[in-house]
């Protein structure tokens, strides 16, 4: 295996992603606020809820993508199209099975539900019901896009499955000037947006066919190919709808002791963390393939190098971000908001602090699904994601403090890295020793020296603006120069001297 051609590759793949990223949040920040006042905020609040009530059944779709590329990843690491041919044309018949249940039952008990339970504001039942048939024909549409989605990334097509996205960004950019044009901009809007979704279906239909050989369709039915696919999905799905259910039921927890105003507050939490962990997810995306590659074709030490470099770089790569973050959550949500809202920086902080030990630990997800063997790893670690529910239960229960259900959160993360660590050096000899030398200790020392002197200034500046760009500034400059000097070793730093020496004429 070309390893430097990987990382190479890897590397592009990271940028591009990155690229993608930055313009599709600055085209949400600006749509979101045109959106609402084009809307009002009575279809605004409509579309959202009637949207909603469709996402609801569209949540098995998310484990199906993760199992496509996951077995296509595979087969494509051990070169074998055939093989990768068989998983694409399975799981298009699988996605189409899907969107067919979907559609059987969002037009009966979602069309059921959205008419007798969904607050409809008087006179827009029509329009609700307009919404609702474009948006489950919008989610059709972007099921049966699914696994050429997964393809463009098994492939490791980074450039396109960004210029798309740029495209599909500044396609619903324009709807916000166009729905100008029509009486009723509710159903113009919603129509608008399921025309783009299908216009990017086409454009992702002959891309893919065009330039990979694995995407024709040809049913056949082979219990071999088809049983796998859907067991692997139906375990994803398992440890997916864990980590919802505690999301959803720490709120709904919160809400029966401390009401809706800690909701809001959770909400801002989550808002602000979501924005950072994106860099972390879009890094990770760019590595996943080649660590079920790699598995997949034997190469053990190449396999478990990417698991630890992307453990740590995808911690630093957070780390960089949430510090100033962190220290200067009351600013920063002032700055956004106009006023802190109560709780919301403890939460942001503490919620910080979880996705952090999550970063460290995404790969090891990862290299479990290169295995194929998750069932006993989504029973375990199910188990344990949804113990939050009762332990923070009856924590509050004892000590009625809204912040003490993320410290429980955060400490089960904690219990449940451990036990993945654990799990993971009896399924395939997981070199632990190496992982806490070489992830833990060196994040951790890195975090230690990043500290103290941002937090001295942050502490002695009493302007709140100077203190704002001071202390962001000082903490992304310390942190860097941690990483460098701490974080990283001899080769890495011998690829940043080079890396800017060509790029800026530095060092």
């Amino acid at each position: 295996m070309e390893i430097s051609a990987n990382n190479k590759r890897i590397a592009k793949n990271t940028l591009m992603l990155y690229i993608r990223m930055a313009f599709i949040m600055l085209v949400n920040l600006y749509t979101s606020r045109v959106i609402l006042h084009a809307l009002g905020v009575d279809d605004f609040g409509l579309y959202n809820i009637v949207g909603g009530v469709v996402v609801l059944f569209s949540f098995i779709n998310n484990a199906m993508i993760t199992s496509v590329q996951r077995f296509l990843n595979y087969e494509l690491g051990r070169n074998n199209i055939e093989g990768a041919k068989k998983i694409f044309s399975a799981s298009i018949t699988i996605h189409i099975a899907v969107a067919l249940l979907f559609v059987l039952l969002a037009e009966s008990i979602g069309l059921w539900f959205l008419n007798n339970y969904i607050n409809i504001p008087f006179g827009r039942e029509s329009a609700a019901n307009w919404v609702y048939q474009f948006t489950i024909i919008t989610t059709v549409v972007n099921i049966i896009r699914a696994p050429y989605n997964s393809t463009i990334i098994a492939y490791e097509k980074m450039s396109f499955y960004a210029y798309i996205s740029i495209i599909e960004a500044a396609l619903r950019l324009g709807i916000v000037f166009l729905i100008y044009l029509f009486l009723d901009r509710l159903i113009a809007y919603s129509a608008l947006v399921t025309a783009v979704a299908v216009a990017v279906l086409v454009m992702y239909v002959i891309y893919c066919r065009i330039k990979f050989p694995i995407c024709k369709y040809k049913f056949e039915y082979n219990k071999k190919v088809y049983l796998p696919l859907v067991n692997f999905s139906g375990w994803s799905l398992f440890g997916a709808a864990a980590n919802v259910g505690a999301n959803q039921g720490i709120n709904i927890v919160l809400n029966m002791f401390f009401g809706v105003t800690v909701n809001a507050a959770m909400g801002i939490a989550h808002q602000v963390n979501a924005a950072l962990y994106q860099f972390v997810s879009n890094f990770q995306t760019a590595f996943n393939p080649q660590i079920i590659k790699s598995y997949a074709a034997g190469d053990k030490d190449y396999f478990f190098n990417l698991i630890l470099n992307t453990s740590r770089y995808s911690f630093y790569l957070l780390f960089l971000l949430a510090f100033p973050v962190v220290l200067c959550c009351n600013e920063i949500i002032r700055l956004w908001l106009g006023e802190i809202p109560l709780h919301s920086v403890e939460f942001c902080r503490l919620i910080i602090v979880f996705s952090l030990i999550d970063a460290l630990q995404g790969p090891l997800w990862v290299s479990v699904q290169a295995t194929g063997n998750i069932r006993n790893y989504q029973i375990l670690m199910s188990v344990l994601i949804l113990s939050n529910l009762p332990v923070t239960y009856f924590i509050l229960k004892l000590i009625p403090i809204p912040e003490l259900a993320l410290v429980v959160r955060v400490m089960i993360n904690v219990v449940t890295s451990v036990a993945r660590i654990v799990y993971l050096k009896n399924l395939c000899d997981f070199p632990v020793k190496k992982y806490l030398s070489y992830v833990l200790l060196k994040s951790l020392f890195v975090s230690i020296i990043s500290l103290p002197i941002p937090i001295f200034f942050y502490i002695m500046i009493e302007n709140e603006l100077l203190k704002l760009v001071l202390t962001i500034i000082l903490c992304i400059v310390l942190t860097l120069f941690s990483i460098y000097c701490f974080g990283i070793n001899k080769a890495e730093k011998i690829f940043v001297k080079e890396f800017l020496r060509k790029k800026f004429h530095l060092i």
